[in-house]
């Protein structure tokens, strides 16, 4: 167990599926080298198959004994897609816009999608994934070579590439899929959770540029942080498919209200909803009625009362406000260790597969 969580809290009632998280998370971290086609941030259509393809059957985690699964390490070409650029040089030539090669899968494919029959009950949502930085990862505990560990001064679970000889069992273990090979240098890589920006009090980059403000992140024992009065205190933020057994810390408040469906007559149903309960409860367990049953009446509140503290939390008038990284406690530690602060960016792989970085 680590001293203290950090964690992460996404509002799904205010993402819009922008993608601006996830440029940038690639930009910072994931456009070279054998990385190309890794996202370590990305937002899903739900219901879909996501990314990778069908994760969510792909194995891993733990069962009710504690015991790992077996898992699947998905497939570059049909689960991944390979990445493709387009021909944009070319267009000022004449040519029609297109891609170098023919995609078959990848990031965001059945965007928008959804499920149900327009425009009578037709639904989705968006939901943002990175690496739940677990408290019982599987990853960790499939690796052999003990490369995945957690940092004892907040939790992140991260990868010591000197250790990893790419044996692929941590992205087998991890039922997230969260974890990505590197062909380059045979070895895997995943979300850090920005670390070299959080020890220097600046948010992980997916929460910076969050246009819709829906992620706040903050330690789980800080009672003043709005991670905690969300997780603890309201506990209307739930972890995504907690039944893998692997404690997740990014958290999601759920989706709390949806447009009523139609008759074939073309007339509103009264009470009705078009987001199946029984979804939300597949992706965030039975507690999710109640937390929808929370919000609905905060919502209430404040718009006819005008008061609501949890409200007042999820609107996120203040940006600043949304993070809570105690920079001081990372000084302290840093100095107690005698560590070196990192670079803000990774340029650990420049040299690619003959890089002596770690």
């Amino acid at each position: 167990m680590s001293k203290r969580q950090l964690a992460m809290v996404m509002d799904l009632n205010k993402c819009i599926g922008c993608q601006t998280c996830t440029v940038s998370c690639k930009t910072q971290w994931t456009n070279r080298e054998g990385r190309e086609y890794m996202y370590w941030n990305n937002v899903e259509t739900y219901p879909g198959s996501g990314y990778p393809k069908n994760w969510m059957k792909l194995g891993g985690g733990f069962d009710k004994n504690g015991d790992l699964q077996p898992g699947v390490v998905p497939n570059l070409q049909s689960d991944y897609g390979v990445p493709w650029d387009f021909n944009y040089e070319s267009i000022a030539e004449g040519e029609i816009f297109k891609p170098d090669s023919e995609p078959s899968w990848g990031p965001n494919w059945d965007e928008d999608e959804g499920a149900g029959v327009f425009p009578r009950d037709n639904y989705f949502f968006y939901i943002p994934r990175i690496c739940n930085h677990c408290t019982n990862p599987g990853c960790l505990s499939a690796c052999p070579r003990d490369a995945v560990f957690k940092r004892d001064e907040d939790g992140v679970v991260l990868i010591d590439l000197k250790k990893c000889q790419g044996y692929r069992y941590c992205i087998a273990g991890c039922p997230y899929k969260k974890i990505y090979f590197n062909p380059k240098i045979s070895k895997s890589q995943k979300c850090i959770l920005c670390f070299p920006r959080i020890e220097k009090g600046l948010p992980p980059a997916c929460a910076q540029q969050c246009v819709g403000r829906i992620r706040f992140v903050g330690f789980l024992d800080d009672e003043d942080s709005q991670v905690y009065k969300l997780v603890k205190k309201f506990k209307v933020a739930l972890p995504l498919r907690d039944d893998y057994g692997t404690q997740p810390n990014v958290y999601y408040v759920p989706p709390s209200k949806a447009p009523a469906k139609f008759d074939s007559e073309g007339k509103v149903i009264e009470g009705s909803d078009r987001i199946p309960m029984e979804e939300l409860e597949m992706l965030f367990g039975k507690e999710v009625r109640r937390v929808v049953k929370t919000l609905n009446i905060e919502m209430k509140n404040k718009k006819e009362k005008g008061e609501s503290e949890l409200m007042d939390i999820l609107i996120a008038y203040n940006h600043h406000d949304m993070f809570r990284l105690d920079n001081d406690y990372y000084q302290k530690t840093a100095k107690e260790k005698g560590n070196k602060p990192f670079d803000l960016i990774d340029r650990r792989y420049i040299a690619g597969k003959h890089t002596k970085g770690e």
